[in-house]
């Protein structure tokens, strides 16, 4: 396989999780007596541009369904999140009624909303039928397509320029990142801003977060791959924010590299001299990553066996594309995990796609009164716990397995 950026031979290993369906590919009652397709689950890395890639094994409508089951806005934080977003971006660029702002992957309208109340034009471009049906419904305009340089031209063409655009945990999401990151250059006023938010390769590493792996991840970023990719395609990077969210984040900031007038940050050096004091441009940074994913899912097995043998009820929180990951790899089945609970309707009387562990609503909590509940979005495990609190009325305990098994009283 070649680089999907700088189309180098691929060699240097870095995750190898077997195989798995796909993340978000939930199966129904009807489904469930039908056959899965399955994936092999390799990530290599790049030792020219350093960029970390799933192998090419599903093509982006096959994992991008019109019934795609993530919606954004249940998760609260996520809400406050986005909300924080737009308040700061409108005042620190000056942007308001006679401003333009396009998000690219819009999802259910979960950051559009708050970019409406405030009065500002705007337009949502999301490909998947579900979430976009949930964005229309709040009243924002959505286009449903897939982003690249020619649909930006088309854009263009119709006087749609943008003073602003966000995309926010999609640029691991694309399979030709070439392509997505130059239509930015195109879709973007002369003095436009774009930012993009993504989970950062070098957080992944330090806190073992194996599975945030996914085939609907094609890309794993660093801001030191990201910066190449975008000076290779008409962007430049002029700032950049180190968010907690999803398990530590990058907020990168870029203009077009031709007219942009953003100064420079300290805070882009700042970062690459981060990852570079890391290893990131050195083998060694990627070869022991693997190790860490065995150890966790062994901690975890030996956690649910145990928890079975002493008659325990455990259940999961939570029906998330890395618990998904998660389940598979370790070969976790309803016999240790007789249910996942999830708060989205869309998931709920479904069932984890390899794993086929039920996906029920929150009652069954109460009714079943488990004495431990695993949070497999341990990236919100602060929300779940305040969510569930009422679980500790019968002793009830929390438990997440990144970076290693803990239990929360």
């Amino acid at each position: 396989m070649k680089c999907r950026h700088c189309a180098s031979e691929l060699t240097l290993p870095f995750l190898d999780l077997g195989s798995a369906p796909p993340s978000n590919a939930y199966l129904t009652q009807a489904t469930l007596n039908a056959p899965e397709t399955w994936y092999p689950l390799r990530l290599l890395t790049c030792q020219s541009c350093w960029l970390v890639q799933t192998e090419d094994h599903a093509g982006r409508e096959a994992l991008f369904t019109d019934d795609y089951a993530y919606f954004s806005s249940f998760s609260s934080s996520w809400l406050a999140h986005a909300k924080t977003y737009v308040q700061d971006m409108l005042a620190r660029f000056h942007l308001g009624p006679q401003s333009h702002v396009v998000e690219v992957a819009a999802n259910d309208g979960y950051l559009l909303q708050y970019v409406q109340a405030a009065g500002v034009p705007c337009l949502g471009v999301e490909p998947t039928a579900s979430t976009a049906a949930a964005a229309r419904q709040k009243g924002i305009t959505i286009e449903e397509r897939f982003f690249g340089v020619a649909y930006a031209h088309e854009l263009v063409a119709q006087g749609r320029q943008a003073d602003l655009t966000a995309a926010n945990n999609v640029l691991a999401h694309v399979p030709d990142i070439n392509d997505f990151v130059a239509g930015f250059a195109v879709l973007l006023k002369p003095q436009g801003v774009a930012t993009f938010e993504f989970p950062h390769l070098l957080r992944m590493v330090q806190q073992c977060q194996f599975d945030t792996a996914y085939h609907e991840h094609y890309s794993y970023l660093s801001l030191t791959a990201v910066q190449r990719i975008f000076a290779a395609n008409g962007l430049t990077v002029f700032d950049v924010q180190q968010l907690s969210t999803h398990g530590g984040s990058l907020r990168v900031f870029a203009q077009r590299t031709d007219l942009g007038a953003q100064p420079l940050a300290p805070a882009v050096a700042a970062v690459l001299q981060e990852e570079l004091a890391a290893g990131i441009k050195t083998p060694a940074f990627y070869d022991q990553f693997g190790l860490q994913s065995t150890r966790i899912v062994r901690e975890l097995l030996q956690f649910l066996v145990s928890a079975h043998n002493q008659g325990h009820r455990v259940a999961a929180y939570g029906a998330a594309a890395k618990g998904n990951t998660m389940l598979n790899f370790a070969g976790v089945r309803p016999h240790l995990l007789p249910y996942v609970v999830d708060k989205n309707p869309a998931k709920q009387n479904k069932f984890m796609p390899g794993s086929r562990i039920p996906i029920v609503d929150e009652s069954h909590l109460r009714a079943h009164r488990p004495s431990h509940v695993l949070i497999l979005p341990w990236n919100l495990k602060d929300e779940v716990m305040t969510q569930l609190a009422y679980i500790r009325e019968w002793g009830g305990q929390f438990v997440t397995a990144v970076p290693h098994l803990e239990i929360s009283p």
